[in-house]
């Protein structure tokens, strides 16, 4: 809708009329626009033109209103914008290294591999966290910063759904991705800052260790939720017909346990789909969204356009006024 800063202006639009009709004398006041002698008696004729007197009236009218209409600060108020009260920065970062495409993953009735399922369950989290600064980091061999802090969840969301295994290599480099969220946290933001760390395995590469990245987040106060992904028990066809398999033998819970709690944390354990949604219930209860948040509507200011018709119909007006006699005089 369109609102007016200084509406008490459109005070001044019968300000011309007032000064026109002032009390004042016009004697011998002669109005002709043209004068055509009279062959026969020798005395000429004024002719006045009622279209002549009115089109300056007319036109330095509407220059008037259009310029008292530019002074009232005509705006555009927008839709209403959300505005989170309080910070919170939570930086994700998801495992995408070679063991995430086992597929002991059930979603929606059917078989699928861990990371299609977090995809599904996390992209809803992450719908959710209206408020919050968002970041994304992917590691496997490196740790790798997708998605800086944003609070435009839907490109979070749209780089977590673009992403691939053996992107960025084919083991899992916990150390890193924890000391790189920790160079990413904004230091002069003050919020609560939060690490969900999504893995599958232990840390098999890079340059830190998850030991060296738990001092520096410690020292950050930063709070890391881990997550340990992948089922406990998997069926396997072999030559030998059908065993049952732990294919998360290899997760580190220790570690991840020992990450969470000294952060004042908590470490998950997701089997399923069903209880990686658990988790993130839990975990909306332990970083509850800001309910109370400010509004605003954003404001277009759309004074020029009012301003620059007055400009080029006075403009106009006066080029004409100059044109048509010297056109005349030439002729």
């Amino acid at each position: 809708m369109i609102s007016f800063a200084w509406p008490w202006l459109f005070l001044l639009l019968p300000l011309p009329l007032l000064v026109y009709w002032l009390p004042q004398k016009r004697k011998n006041r002669i109005s002709a626009a043209l004068i055509i002698p009279q062959l026969l008696s020798g005395t000429p004729v004024t002719v006045t033109t009622s279209a002549n007197k009115k089109s300056p009236l007319i036109i330095l009218s509407l220059c008037w209103s259009l310029t008292v209409l530019a002074l009232s600060q005509p705006q555009w108020l927008g839709e209403t914008i959300d505005i989170p009260t309080e910070g919170r920065e939570m930086m994700i970062a998801v495992d995408l290294s070679g063991s995430m495409q086992i597929e002991d993953m059930r979603l929606n009735n059917r078989t699928v591999n861990r990371l299609e399922m977090l995809k599904q369950v996390l992209g809803n989290f992450i719908e959710r966290r209206v408020g919050d600064r968002l970041g994304l980091i992917l590691f496997a061999d490196d740790a790798y910063m997708q998605t800086p802090m944003t609070f435009d969840r839907k490109t979070v969301k749209q780089m977590l759904d673009e992403s691939e295994l053996g992107l960025v290599g084919r083991k899992t480099a916990i150390g890193d991705a924890i000391a790189l969220a920790v160079k990413r946290f904004d230091a002069k933001q003050k919020s609560n800052k939060i690490l969900l760390l999504l893995t599958d395995g232990q840390n098999t590469a890079g340059k830190i260790t998850p030991e060296q990245a738990l001092e520096l987040a410690i020292a950050k106060d930063i709070t890391i939720y881990s997550i340990g992904i992948g089922a406990d028990v998997m069926l396997q066809q072999s030559l030998f017909g059908t065993r049952r398999v732990n294919p998360s033998s290899e997760l580190d819970e220790k570690t991840l346990t020992k990450l969470a709690q000294q952060t004042g944390g908590k470490y998950f354990r997701a089997k399923d789909s069903q209880g990686m949604e658990l988790i993130y219930d839990l975990l909306d209860q332990l970083e509850p969204i800001e309910q109370e948040q400010q509004q605003m509507r954003p404001l277009t200011a759309l004074f020029y356009w009012p301003l620059s018709l007055a400009f080029l119909l006075g403009s106009g007006y006066l080029v004409l006024v100059n044109l048509i006699p010297f056109i005349r005089r030439t002729i």
